[in-house]
């Protein structure tokens, strides 16, 4: 990872499954940033990537107001 990035992957699967983190992390006033590969080629014009697959960041200054729930979803999602 660059050093010079401001955010860091957070999550990387269903947008179904991560629903429950977006909405955790909202309560907490962390808007993640969703990325839908799948969505943005359709959009524009070409189809690439997995439907339903998306990449979860937030700002790397919010990780540490974020890490309980992090962890907390990481728990109960291996379950």
């Amino acid at each position: 990872m660059n050093k010079d990035e401001k955010t860091t992957l957070i999550f990387t699967g269903s947008a179904i499954e991560a629903q429950p983190l977006v909405n955790s992390l909202n309560e907490l006033n962390i808007n993640p940033i969703i990325r839908d590969d799948h969505q943005s080629a359709i959009l524009s014009g070409f189809a690439a990537g997995v439907p339903g697959q998306i990449r979860m960041y937030i700002r790397k200054e919010e990780i540490i107001i974020a890490k309980s729930t992090l962890e907390d979803f990481e728990h109960n999602f291996e379950d």
